[in-house]
């Protein structure tokens, strides 16, 4: 039997977070924490999906959304709730658990009056969802972006604006054109031990690697260089990576 807990500023420093549990103490779990602990004054939601595996209750699944005005992604979404993580992992896949907790977005949209809710999907790479988790919940495909980015809304009424991408710019790219530069923010855990790793490869030849930390939403928002918003690699200002990927592989995607 499943069910779905609110993780909030009341109950957050007693519970754990999904991302990284098992590594608390490294920069990226803690660097999540602080940041959520910021985003819940502005609407965050965070909820977990409990399992009972043998004698125990653990976390096999999340989702993560926040009022529209105050995304970490690259879309204008104004009056929308928009989500910015969805997982369910292993065995619990393919159970309806990732419905379920779409259902959650919807339902807090709805009592909150918003216009609906609106998550982005990657189809052949990173950590978005596909596309069929929103299509099969009533979703509707209303932008897209190269090289592989679609956006999608749970829409309460054909009156309300439609949520769209903020565009990039092929100037802003190029801005990086020395080197590489790595945009990130605290919203992935994943992300900030990821930067951690490559800055101790980099370390010999820092002239060769540039991080750049994302502090704020509307950095996030309106960054001109990539629609994820949490992350992106930039190579001698052409080669971008949105993908998550282990330090080694990134290493010889760069090298390449």
């Amino acid at each position: 039997m499943a069910k779905i807990i609110d993780i909030n500023e009341e109950n957050i420093d007693e519970q754990e977070m999904f991302c990284k549990k098992t590594k608390k103490k490294l920069p990226g779990y803690q660097s999540k924490l602080k940041w959520m602990k910021e985003r819940f004054k502005e609407g965050l939601k965070y909820k977990l999906l409990i399992v009972k595996e043998g004698d125990k209750e653990t976390s096999r699944g999340m989702i993560e959304y926040i009022p529209g005005e105050y995304n970490w992604r690259g879309i204008q979404t104004d009056g929308w709730m928009v989500i910015h993580c969805l997982w369910v992992v292993g065995k619990h896949k393919k159970h309806g658990h990732g419905s379920s907790l779409l259902q959650e977005a919807i339902r807090d949209a709805k009592e909150a009056g918003m216009h609906g809710v609106v998550g982005m999907s990657a189809e052949k790479g990173g950590w978005l969802p596909k596309r069929n988790i929103y299509l099969n919940n009533g979703f509707k495909k209303v932008d897209g972006m190269e090289p592989y980015f679609e956006l999608y809304a749970y829409i309460f009424s054909d009156k309300a604006p439609k949520p769209k991408f903020y565009p990039m710019s092929d100037d802003k790219i190029s801005e990086y054109s020395d080197g590489v530069t790595i945009l990130y923010s605290d919203q992935c855990p994943y992300v900030v031990d990821l930067v951690e790793e490559l800055n101790d490869e980099f370390k010999d030849k820092k002239d060769r690697l540039k991080t750049i930390k994302i502090n704020s939403c509307k950095e996030a928002q309106q960054n001109s260089v990539y629609p994820y918003g949490t992350y992106c690699i930039i190579c001698n200002g052409e080669k971008t990576l949105y993908v998550h990927q282990t330090r080694k592989k990134i290493l010889q995607s760069l090298n390449e």
